[in-house]
């Protein structure tokens, strides 16, 4: 995993997610301008991220199992640095 210090929030959620979920198409959106002084606004402008991901992966699965994969890939920045994030999972041809 990469250190905190070494790149943006939106450049370590992609990291992470190629390497855990090996993704056919993965677009990580910064949407933390948009809830400037809202609760969960740290002041970074890091802290509230859209992600869509496609992977083989998630073939089969729920949403919510879909969703749990996402969640543990980026769980320790969710639980340190991140306040929101929406996620779109999908499989390959949905």
């Amino acid at each position: 995993m990469t250190d905190l210090a070494t790149g943006s929030m939106q450049d370590q959620i992609t990291a992470r997610l190629t390497t855990a979920l090996s993704p056919t198409q993965l677009t990580v959106v910064n949407e933390s301008e948009l809830h400037a002084g809202h609760m969960g606004d740290d002041g970074t402008g890091e802290t509230h991220f859209r992600v869509e991901v496609e992977t083989p992966r998630f073939e089969g699965l729920t949403r919510v199992a879909r969703q749990r994969l996402v969640n543990q890939a980026l769980a320790d920045l969710l639980s340190t640095h991140i306040h929101a994030l929406a996620i779109k999972a999908r499989a390959p041809g949905e």
